[in-house]
C-alpha cells in the first residue's frame, strides 16, 4: 500500500463524512438541511494538529455551532471559553474560532467529538455513542496524544469504551486524572456548555486550572520523550 492509499484508509477509519449508520441522526440532519439550507449539517470532522499532544473530546456538534459551521465548538457559546483557553496556553494561534475557513490554527492540539453528528435535543442515545466509538478509537490510536481531555461525563465514558475499559474503574470527576493502560493520560472537566457556565457549575477559573494542568502534563511528557531520545 502506498503512502497516499494508507493516508486515505486512516482518514476513513477516523472519520466518514458520508456516514449514515445511525438512522435517527441521519434523518434529523436531512431535516435540518431542509430547514437551514446553508448549514453544514453533516458529520463534523475533527479540527487541529495532525500530531497532537493534547486531544480534546467533546460530546457532539451543537445545532447552531459546529452543525452550522462544520468545525467543532465553533459558532456558538460552547466554544468561546474553550478557544480562549487554547490560545492562552499556547495551543491556538487565536483566542476565537469564527468559521471553518478562518485563519485559526491549533498547535499540538486537536478537537473531536464522541458523536460526530448533531443529535436531537443535544442528546445522543447510548447506541449512537457506541456506533461512533470506532471513529474515536481510530483517532486515538492514529494520533497517539500524550493527554486526552474529556469535556463532560459522556465524553469521558466514550473514551473509556473506545479503549474497552470498565467505566467503574475510572470514575468521572472534574479535574480528575486517570493513568490509563497503554500510556494514555485522561483528564476530566465539566463541559464548557452555556448551561454549565451560566449556572457556574464550570467557572473560567476552574477551566483555566484544568488547562494549566493539561499544559503541565503535555510539557512533562514531551520533555521525558526528548530526554529518552537523547540518551537512547
Amino acid at each position: 500500500m502506498n503512502n497516499s492509499s494508507q493516508k486515505r484508509l486512516t482518514a476513513t477509519n477516523e472519520f466518514d463524512p458520508d456516514c449514515r449508520d445511525c438512522p435517527r441522526l441521519s434523518d434529523f440532519l436531512d431535516q435540518v438541511l431542509v430547514d437551514y439550507p446553508d448549514y453544514f449539517a453533516r458529520p463534523v470532522p475533527s479540527f487541529g494538529s495532525e500530531q497532537p499532544s493534547l486531544l480534546i473530546v467533546g460530546l457532539a456538534p451543537g445545532m447552531h455551532g459546529a452543525n452550522r459551521t462544520g468545525r467543532p465548538f465553533t459558532g456558538d457559546q460552547a466554544g468561546v471559553l474553550l478557544y480562549q483557553m487554547l490560545h492562552e496556553f499556547g495551543f491556538a494561534t487565536n483566542g476565537e474560532s469564527i468559521s471553518a475557513d478562518d485563519a485559526l490554527e491549533l498547535t499540538s492540539a486537536r478537537i473531536t467529538n464522541a458523536v460526530k453528528c448533531l443529535p436531537p435535543q443535544n442528546k445522543p442515545t447510548g447506541a449512537e455513542i457506541r456506533s461512533c466509538n470506532r471513529f474515536l478509537l481510530a483517532e486515538i490510536k492514529a494520533r497517539q496524544p500524550k493527554v486526552l481531555l474529556a469535556l463532560g461525563r459522556i465524553a469521558h465514558q466514550a473514551v473509556l469504551r473506545s479503549l474497552q475499559l470498565k467505566l467503574k474503574d475510572w470514575p468521572f470527576a472534574h479535574g480528575a486524572e486517570h493513568q490509563l493502560p497503554d500510556g494514555y493520560l485522561l483528564v476530566d472537566s465539566y463541559h464548557c456548555s452555556r448551561y454549565n457556565i451560566n449556572t457556574r457549575r464550570l467557572t473560567e477559573s476552574m477551566f483555566r486550572d484544568v488547562f494549566k494542568r493539561c499544559k503541565q502534563l503535555v510539557d512533562l511528557a514531551e520533555n521525558a520523550e526528548l530526554s529518552e531520545a537523547q540518551f537512547s
